[in-house]
């Protein structure tokens, strides 16, 4: 299994992932079509399926115009809002696409129709991947943004926290360097934190994306997946997970509303997402 990690938009990261005794390929989170088909041309493989995290419009807006250009390319997701579905999945199915396993983890919170996607090949040495989208990033994790916080933990803890240590994340966005700069305020005597940040900034400074990750490592820096941990707690003032992680949230926000101002309308969003401002009362 290759897995070819292709850059676009402002942040974004979609995939092709190539069989490579049988050269089939499936993309993940198509946003710009055509730069994926020259990379497609190049390798020289044949495209047969996509598979979409979620239906917003940065990981699904190519679907369409892919699938014009490639009469009977299967487009699946869990989500019906997902731009040219043609096929359904539900939790804990499995596909396969020759020597590869796919199983299909429904992880809620980002959106309610998130899933994220497991992949191995049998008897082989090189480890399985997980393709995240926005529900794990590198030392972070996607806005809560129809889910509750208790979802999302079940989908960062349960349901992604427990694949085997091994894994390769390819999360959906660029997020490493401002994911890690908040990590190290939650915990700033976290030597693993501090490692991967400098690693970070050098990586930003050359232009090279910094995933894959591993899911080992993300249990070693990302808060996200350390509400358990006393430090992350204290910093919190929480005791139970979910709300651990539903006040590291609203932390975050903080913390990025700081680094950088949002317009006023991008400000109140996440001001109301996040509990720091109440909705009007309705007529």
């Amino acid at each position: 299994m290759k897995v070819k990690v292709i850059p676009v938009l402002e942040d974004n990261y979609m995939y092709l992932v190539i069989e490579e005794h049988t050269r089939e390929a499936v993309a993940v989170d198509v946003a710009v079509p055509k730069r994926l088909l020259e990379i497609v041309g190049r390798e020289g493989v044949s495209l047969t399926s996509v598979l979409t995290t979620h239906h917003h419009w940065d990981h699904a807006r190519g679907n369409a115009e892919l699938a014009r250009l490639r009469p009977g390319l299967a487009v699946m997701g869990a989500d019906e809002r997902i731009c040219a579905l043609t096929r359904r999945l539900a939790h804990d199915e499995e596909l396969r696409f020759g020597a590869i396993h796919v199983r299909c983890l429904q992880t809620p919170g980002h959106t309610s129709g998130h899933m994220s996607y497991f992949l191995w090949e049998d008897e082989c040495p090189d480890p399985p991947a997980l393709f995240s989208g926005d529900a794990l990033s590198v030392a972070g994790c996607g806005w809560c943004l129809e889910g509750t916080a208790l979802q999302m933990y079940q989908s960062l803890a349960e349901t992604l926290g427990t694949l085997p240590p091994e894994t390769k994340v390819f999360c959906g966005h660029e997020h490493t360097l401002s994911n890690l700069e908040f990590a190290q305020k939650v915990e700033p005597c976290n030597d693993h934190v501090r490692a991967k940040l400098c690693w970070a900034k050098k990586r930003d400074e050359d232009d090279v994306p910094t995933v894959p990750s591993t899911l080992g490592e993300e249990l070693l820096y990302n808060p996200f997946l350390r509400v358990a941990e006393e430090p992350v707690r204290k910093f919190t003032g929480k005791a139970v997970p979910a709300e651990v992680l539903e006040a590291l949230c609203r932390e975050r926000a903080r913390f990025e509303q700081a680094a950088e101002p949002l317009q006023p309308q991008a400000r109140a969003l996440l001001a109301l997402q996040w509990g720091l401002l109440s909705a009007a009362p309705q007529k």
